[in-house]
C-alpha cells in the first residue's frame, strides 16, 4: 500500500518510526507536509495537490495534525475522505478531540469517569462555578492549550478567582476542574489502537510540578494498568471516534478519570517506556482496515 503520513517534519521521531514500520511491512510510505497540500473540491473528481503535482494512488493516510493547524489539517483529511482514501483517524474525530469542552461533554454522555468540570462565561458566576467543582484547589485549563501549556493550579479561592477573572477578562475560553490530590503529580498515558491498549506508561512531573507532561520535564516509566483502566481508555477513544489515540488517565480514589484524549499522540515516550512496537501496531491496523470507502463518521456529537 501507499501510505501518506501527514506531518510537518519528517525528522520527528513519530514520523520516522511510522515510515520505518511501513517499510518493514512492505508498504510505500510518503511523508506529506499538511500545509503544502492544496485541494480541488470538484464534485466529479476531488483531488489533492502537493508541491505542484497531484497526489495519486494513496491507499491510506495517517494524520499527524498539530494543534496549531487543526482547522487546515482537518480540511486536508476531509479531502482524502472525499477521495475515498482510508484515514486511520477521521477528520470529524480529530476535531472532536481537539475541542476540550466538546470532548468532556462526549465523555460525560457516555458515563466515562472524568474530573468534575465546570465552564462559564461571566465573571459573576465564578463563586458558584468554584463551589460546583468542589472548591479549591482547582485546575484552570485553556481550551486551546496543549502539552501542559495554559494549565494552572489555583490552590486558594482568591487565587482561583483572580486567575479565572484574568482569563475571562481577555476573552479566553477556559474550563475549571477539580484537583485530584491523590494522583500526586502522576498520570497514565494509554495508547489505544482499534479496540486495544497496545502500550501504557506512567508519567510523573518533575519535583514541584503538578503537570506530568514529558515536554515539561516529566519522566515516564512502564506501568501495569488494571482491566478497568484498559476499558476506560478504549471507551474514551471510541467516544471521540478515534482508532488511534493517546488517552491520559489519572488514578483517583474512586477509579480512573480521563483527563484528555489525544488524536496525534507521540510515539517516542511510549515506545521507550514500554518497549512496544507501537508504530507497527498502527500499520498493522491499517493493513486490516484500509479499504476504499471504509471511511465513515463514528460516534455522535
Amino acid at each position: 500500500m501507499k501510505i501518506a503520513i501527514l506531518s510537518r517534519n519528517p525528522r520527528l521521531y513519530s514520523t520516522r518510526r511510522l515510515v520505518e514500520a511501513a517499510k518493514e511491512r512492505g508498504h510505500t510510505p510518503v511523508v506529506v507536509d499538511t500545509l503544502r497540500c492544496y485541494m480541488n473540491m470538484a464534485m466529479a473528481r476531488p483531488s489533492i495537490h502537493y508541491k505542484g503535482e497531484e497526489l495519486r494512488d494513496v491507499d491510506a493516510v495517517i494524520p499527524r495534525i498539530g494543534a496549531s493547524i487543526s482547522f487546515y489539517g482537518c480540511a486536508v483529511v476531509r479531502q482524502f475522505e472525499m477521495m475515498q482514501v482510508y484515514s486511520v483517524n477521521e477528520s470529524v474525530a480529530i476535531a472532536r478531540s481537539r475541542d476540550k469542552l466538546r470532548s468532556m461533554q462526549l465523555l460525560a454522555r457516555r458515563d466515562i469517569g472524568m474530573p468534575v468540570t465546570g465552564f462559564a462565561h461571566s465573571p459573576d458566576d465564578i463563586p458558584d462555578l468554584l463551589d460546583m467543582v468542589g472548591g479549591t484547589p482547582v485546575v484552570v485549563k485553556l481550551l486551546e492549550g496543549t502539552q501542559g501549556v495554559g494549565v494552572v493550579l489555583a490552590e486558594t479561592r482568591k487565587a482561583a478567582e483572580s486567575v479565572i477573572e484574568a482569563f475571562l477578562g481577555i476573552n479566553v475560553d477556559i474550563m475549571v476542574q477539580e484537583f485530584i490530590a491523590e494522583s500526586k503529580g502522576t498520570d497514565v498515558r494509554c495508547f489505544v489502537v482499534g479496540d486495544k491498549v497496545v502500550a501504557a506508561m506512567q508519567r510523573t512531573g518533575k519535583p514541584g510540578e503538578f503537570r506530568s507532561n514529558l515536554h515539561r520535564g516529566g519522566s515516564a516509566e512502564l506501568t501495569k494498568i488494571t482491566p478497568t483502566e484498559r476499558r476506560t481508555a478504549v471507551r474514551a477513544a471510541k467516544a471521540m471516534g478515534l482508532n488511534v489515540a493517546g488517552v491520559d488517565l489519572i488514578r483517583s480514589n474512586h477509579g480512573p478519570l480521563v483527563l484528555e484524549v489525544n488524536s496525534s499522540p507521540g510515539l517516542e515516550g511510549i515506545e521507550a517506556a514500554s518497549g512496544k512496537d507501537v508504530a507497527g501496531s498502527i500499520i498493522g491496523f491499517i493493513e486490516e482496515h484500509a479499504k476504499p470507502g471504509r471511511t465513515r463518521t463514528r460516534g455522535k456529537g
